[in-house]
């Protein structure tokens, strides 16, 4: 690019000092002055007050973006909270097994839609590819599930023969348990599975969140780890009233721990991708001030290069008048 602006400026700067003929004035946004000395290249303080700027309104809508998502966590965090008491009934009844062997899994990874929020979505991605790979095997199917665009971007160009079902755009209303569980139900109703793998960002803190998973098993699947023993062999303890079957409680009780763990699950990650917005929003508006200090120096030598040359070549002048 240097190159390319000194070819476009000519042989100016082969021209000898000494010229027998006037050298034609060069206007270009590189020169401090139209009256620069012969082959000195400084930038203009016109393009460095555009940068300023620019950087300037930059600043403002990091800070602005801040706020805003500032405002949404304070409003999900309540939800987040109060949802953990959904499922962890059902951790205790049913336990959460992630090593249980399944031969139909089925990821469920949640992001979000939108970016500008660290890498919240390329962890879940990566947990998400990992699992596919250690589940993998010549008996087994392992299927995607996606909720939110930016996992969809990504898993859509290195994995789309696995994809099972895309849904997006899960936050454009204020979520609430009648849409996610209406959400599960369309998953359940589309998919088959053995087991159900939920990966999503557990919200930490502000500045922290953790990746989990959580794990659904099918009403068939449990039944058959409570017949070998273990946490699960529990359930055969528990007396059955009415006229419902076990395998009919065990079918109810598997839908409606799916739902619950759904709606815990957006919403912490909902949580986490806020807190992480905050995070790198308030990372970008302390780098745009870092720039703009460092822009303003630059600034000032300009200026203050500008005047020097000024003052010199008037008190040149004057001696040559008096001289």
């Amino acid at each position: 690019m240097a190159m390319a602006a000194l070819r476009r400026e000519g042989r100016r700067f082969a021209t000898p000092l000494i010229s027998p003929r006037p050298i034609a004035a060069i206007r270009s946004p590189f020169l401090s002055e139209e009256d620069a000395p012969l082959g000195v290249r400084s930038i203009s303080t016109q393009i460095v007050r555009n940068r300023m700027k620019s950087v300037k309104n930059i600043q403002k809508i990091t800070k602005a973006m801040k706020m805003v998502a500032a405002s949404k966590l304070r409003a999900i965090q309540v939800k987040a909270e109060n949802s953990r008491g959904l499922w962890q009934p059902f951790t205790a009844l049913l336990g959460d097994t992630p090593t249980v062997d399944a031969k139909k899994n089925v990821i469920v990874t949640i992001s979000s839609d939108k970016g500008l929020c660290g890498g919240i979505n390329s962890t879940a991605v990566k947990i998400s590819k990992s699992l596919h790979k250690l589940n993998s095997g010549p008996d087994k199917e392992n299927k995607y599930v996606i909720l939110g665009e930016k996992a969809k971007a990504i898993l859509v160009r290195d994995s789309k023969k696995d994809i099972e079902l895309i849904i997006t755009e899960l936050q454009k209303n204020p979520l609430n348990y009648t849409q996610v569980s209406v959400l599960a139900d369309d998953i359940l109703k589309n998919v088959e599975f053995d087991a159900l793998r939920i990966i999503y960002s557990k919200f930490h803190s502000v500045v922290s969140f953790l990746p989990t998973m959580a794990t659904v098993l099918s009403p068939e699947l449990v039944e058959r780890e409570a017949e070998s023993g273990g946490k699960l062999g529990e359930l055969d303890s528990y007396e059955i009233e009415g006229g419902e079957t076990k395998g009919e409680i065990l079918q109810n009780l598997a839908e409606f721990q799916f739902s619950c763990v759904m709606f815990n699950a957006v919403l912490e990650n909902a949580c986490s991708e806020q807190g992480a917005r905050m995070s790198a929003m308030d990372s970008s508006s302390r780098n745009a001030g870092e720039m703009l200090d460092r822009l303003t120096l630059t600034y000032n030598r300009t200026r203050q290069a500008s005047i020097t040359t000024e003052l010199i070549e008037i008190i040149s002048g004057a001696s040559a008048l008096e001289g």
